[in-house]
């Protein structure tokens, strides 16, 4: 590819990302929406002024790395011990529920399948993307209702970390699946192999990086070993594990998250995912995805993916909130809080992409999701806590009535 026109794409790429991503700030809505539109507006769909191209697969596979390695040194260790039983079960039910709520979605229009099969692979990685939580939306919810720290608060963000991880582990075993020459005992060999050595290595690692970040703190060296070790941790699980890179790059943010300068590091690799790296991948999204080849079944399919994907993580999360104690409202706000899709669901389409477990005209039904939910979750939520605080109101009126006839 001529070097010219990269300089000319990677342009306008930045100028329209970032351009719509303030404007979808300005609506309330998530910058990467913007982002993706970005993408629709230069692709196929629109102007088809960009094509996907090896050079901009390249920078948008770093950004997902980047993504993920944030999203890993984000990770709160200390907040996981503490919340126990409780969200860890909430986040399977929140994982399970729509796994398999996908995989029939899928198979309800393209047919049923038996296990081994490329049709059913299909149907359980659109499961797949459906496990992801993103709860960025719901932070901002809470954070403006003043809820984000009561107990609901707490449990909705514990359980979507833990969701995470998960799902995480959820993508690399369906993948693996995926292998021809693979099988079922292969795979979580594979899987658990990796992880011991992520837990031996990571103790030795986190040890060195501990003295490095005491002896030498909030220096540019800290970040860029960091940077060294999620690039190296995303080659390894990938060459000799077969698992998916970015899980690589998660385990090396988990890794350094307790460190003392884990937001510094945050903070450097942001600069670098912010300027360039993270629109590439959100606009990459939007370049490989062509409207204009839409059908009705695929418009039907976006529907039905949509209606899904709100409503299982609704009946898993609450239901199995219902079962951990919480009652009335309660539980229905966990399950509202849990059902917003973001990045992670995008990450783990754009895998499927690779990996030829997806075909790119369901970027759609995704980008669909993250918008819908965006939008929803924060206005559901406000309905459900001032119904509370009405309820709460006309109890205590009640009692004041009640003492005034006395």
């Amino acid at each position: 590819m001529d070097k010219l026109m990269i300089l000319k794409n990677l342009a306008i790429i930045i100028i329209c990302a970032k351009s719509l991503a303030l404007l979808s700030r300005r609506l309330k809505a998530p910058q990467v929406v913007g982002e993706i539109i970005a993408g629709l507006i230069l692709g196929p769909s629109l102007l088809g002024w960009i094509k996907p191209n090896d050079f901009l697969s390249g920078i948008a596979e770093i950004g997902v790395i980047l993504l993920m390695f944030s999203a890993g040194l984000e990770t709160d260790l200390n907040q996981l011990k503490k919340t126990g039983v409780k969200a860890t079960l909430i986040a399977c039910a929140g994982v399970f529920v729509p796994l398999i709520g996908g995989t029939i979605l899928y198979m309800c229009f393209y047919g049923f399948s038996s296990f081994g099969t490329d049709e059913f692979f299909h149907a359980l990685f659109i499961g797949t993307i459906l496990t992801a939580t993103s709860v960025s939306i719901t932070v901002q919810a809470l954070k403006e209702l003043g809820k984000l720290t009561d107990e609901v608060g707490t449990t909705i963000l514990s359980a979507a970390i833990i969701d995470d991880v998960i799902g995480i582990l959820v993508l690399t075993l369906v993948i693996s699946f995926r292998e021809p020459s693979s099988n079922i005992g292969d795979v979580i060999l594979r899987t658990v192999g990796f992880f011991i050595l992520a837990f031996i290595v990571g103790i030795i690692l986190y040890k060195i990086m501990k003295w490095l970040d005491n002896k030498y703190p909030h220096t540019q060296r800290i970040p860029i070993i960091g940077l060294a070790l999620a690039l190296a941790l995303s080659y390894i699980a990938e060459k000799y594990f077969g698992i998916a890179d970015i899980t690589g790059a998660y385990v090396a943010g988990i890794i350094l998250s307790s460190l003392k300068d884990s937001k510094y590091i945050d903070s450097k690799m942001d600069v670098n995912s912010y300027m360039i790296f993270g629109p590439v991948f959100f606009v990459s999204i939007g370049l490989q995805t062509d409207m204009k080849a839409l059908d009705m079944t695929i418009l039907l399919f976006s529907l039905g993916f949509v209606l899904v994907g709100l409503i299982t993580k609704i009946i898993g999360c609450g239901l199995m909130s219902r079962l951990c104690g919480y009652k009335g409202l309660e539980t229905l706000k966990i399950g509202v809080g849990m059902m917003t899709r973001g990045e992670v669901a995008l990450i783990v389409s754009k895998k499927g992409l690779e990996v030829g477990m997806l075909d790119s005209k369901y970027f759609t039904s995704v980008i669909l999701l993250i918008i819908s939910s965006s939008i929803l979750t924060p206005i559901i939520l406000k309905l459900l806590y001032s119904k509370d605080e009405s309820s709460s109101n006309q109890g205590s009126s009640d009692k004041n009535s009640d003492k005034i006839k006395a």
